[in-house]
């Protein structure tokens, strides 16, 4: 019985040491990426992302819960235009538009229940249409718990873009040109 103790005292501590050790040695920051071309010019594409009174007819988390409860704070769009959400499923957060340059880009400052991280809508005019490419960056620092999780992220995520992007594209073409 000492014996089996022994080993499994060993065994916790080579985890423990497995889960440091490797912590530190993963990346202290996360990107996750996905674009998509869009058949409208950057002007409209960035009218559309710049505000989140249409947000939830692309979000790919709405149809997820669309009982959840959403607010809405700051000037209706660009720099400094909120909102918050809380449900069941997709949790409690919050996203402000941090930055808005029109035709190019709109940085969004997310917090998911206290993890913080950064949302970045880049538009490139793309022949009479515009890329839209959409990126998630959050920043791990010592947090070794974060950073194993960072590891997960791009499959957590990623395909949540993608159906976002897709949806941003069917609103977007629908609406008059």
């Amino acid at each position: 019985m000492k014996r089996l103790f022994k080993g499994l005292l060993y065994l916790v501590v080579l985890l423990a040491a497995v889960f440091v050790v490797g912590g530190f040695l993963l990346p202290a920051s996360t990107h996750v990426e996905r674009s998509i071309s869009i058949a409208r010019p950057p002007g409209e594409v960035h009218a559309l992302l710049d505000s989140y009174k249409r947000f939830n007819e692309w979000s790919p988390w709405f149809e997820l819960e669309p009982s959840a409860k959403y607010s809405y704070s700051g000037p209706e769009s660009g720099v400094g235009a909120a909102m918050a959400w809380e449900g069941e499923k997709v949790g409690k957060g919050a996203q402000r538009i941090t930055e808005s340059v029109p035709q190019q880009k709109i940085v969004n400052a997310l917090d998911f229940d206290g993890t913080q991280a950064t949302g970045t809508f880049t538009l490139k005019g793309e022949g009479d249409g515009t890329r839209v490419t959409w990126a998630l960056d959050s920043e791990h620092g010592n947090n070794l718990v974060s950073r194993w999780f960072g590891l997960l992220l791009d499959s957590m995520v990623g395909k949540d873009y993608d159906k976002g992007l897709a949806k941003l594209k069917q609103v977007a073409e629908s609406g008059p040109q």
